[in-house]
C-alpha cells in the first residue's frame, strides 16, 4: 500500500559522471503523492540523464534514489521510433501492455485515441503517437507517471489541452506526474512545482516564484521570464487532447 504522506520517490545527492565530466551534481528532491512536478532546463543540462537515473536505467556515480514500496512507474520516452515495415496497429501495440483493452475504453476516450485502434503505428501523426504512448504508460495504473518531453510533435493548442489533460489524469488515476520540458513558452499553472536544472538544481518552487528567482533569470534571461506563460484552464467544460469538447 502506497503511503499518502511519504514521498513516492526521493533523489539524494545524485551525481552522474561520464568519463571525466560531471553531467549531474548534488541533485536532491522528492516527489510527493498526487504532485505534478515539471523539470525545465536548457538543452544539454542533464534532464534525460536524470530521468534515466530515476528510472534505474542508469546507476548514479554518487548518491541514491529511494522509492516507496510497491511503487509502479509509467514512463513515456522522449523518442519512440517504429520500423516502417513493421505492420503493428495501435490496438496490438497497446495489448503488449494490457491484455484486456475493453476495460480501458474510458481512458482511450479521454486521450482521444479510440478511433485510432486499427491504424498502424507508422501512419500516426506526431501528436497521435504521443497520445498512444501516454496510453501505453498509463495502462499499468502507475502511482508515478514520468514523461520525457511529452509535447513533441503537438501544436500549441494541443499542448494546452495536454497540460490540462495531465491535471485531470492526476486526479482520475490518483497518481503523481514528473514531466520534463525544454520549452519555456508554456508552463501549466496547475503544476505544483517547477525544478530548474543546469547540471545542478538552480532553483525550484511554484512556477510564479521560479520566474522571479535570480538563478532562473541568470540562466534564461529576463526575456525568457517575460515570454513564459502561466496558463490556467478554467471553465465549465473540458476537452480531450484530440480537441473533443466534454461537458
Amino acid at each position: 500500500m502506497i503511503s499518502q504522506t511519504e514521498p513516492l520517490l526521493a533523489a539524494s545527492d545524485i551525481g552522474v559522471k561520464f568519463n571525466d565530466r560531471w553531467v549531474l551534481k548534488h541533485i536532491s528532491f522528492s516527489i510527493q503523492p498526487k504532485e505534478i512536478v515539471t523539470l525545465i532546463g536548457p538543452n544539454g543540462c542533464g534532464k534525460t540523464t536524470l530521468v534515466k537515473t530515476l528510472l534505474g536505467l542508469l546507476k548514479p556515480t554518487t548518491g541514491n534514489v529511494t522509492k516507496a514500496a510497491d511503487l509502479k512507474v509509467g514512463y513515456m520516452p522522449q523518442r519512440f521510433t517504429v520500423e516502417p515495415t513493421l505492420p503493428i496497429t495501435v490496438e496490438r501495440f497497446l495489448k503488449l501492455a494490457h491484455n484486456n483493452l475493453e476495460t480501458q475504453q474510458e481512458l482511450f476516450h479521454t486521450l482521444g485515441i479510440t478511433q485510432l485502434m486499427a491504424t498502424e503505428l507508422q501512419h500516426l501523426s506526431g501528436g497521435e503517437m504521443q497520445r498512444v504512448l501516454m496510453a501505453y504508460a498509463l495502462l499499468g495504473q502507475p502511482n508515478l507517471l514520468i514523461l520525457d518531453e511529452p509535447i513533441q510533435g503537438v501544436d500549441v493548442g494541443g499542448q494546452i489541452e495536454l497540460y490540462h489533460l495531465l491535471y485531470q489524469l492526476r486526479d482520475y488515476l490518483n497518481c503523481s506526474i514528473f514531466m520534463v520540458s525544454h520549452d519555456l513558452h508554456l508552463v501549466m499553472a496547475n503544476t505544483d512545482r517547477v525544478i530548474c536544472l543546469n547540471q545542478h538544481i538552480c532553483c525550484q518552487g511554484k512556477p510564479e516564484s521560479v520566474l522571479n528567482d535570480p538563478a532562473y533569470l541568470a540562466l534564461f534571461g529576463e526575456s525568457a521570464a517575460h515570454s513564459l506563460a502561466l496558463y490556467s484552464h478554467k471553465h465549465d467544460h473540458h476537452h480531450t487532447i484530440a480537441g473533443e469538447e466534454k461537458i
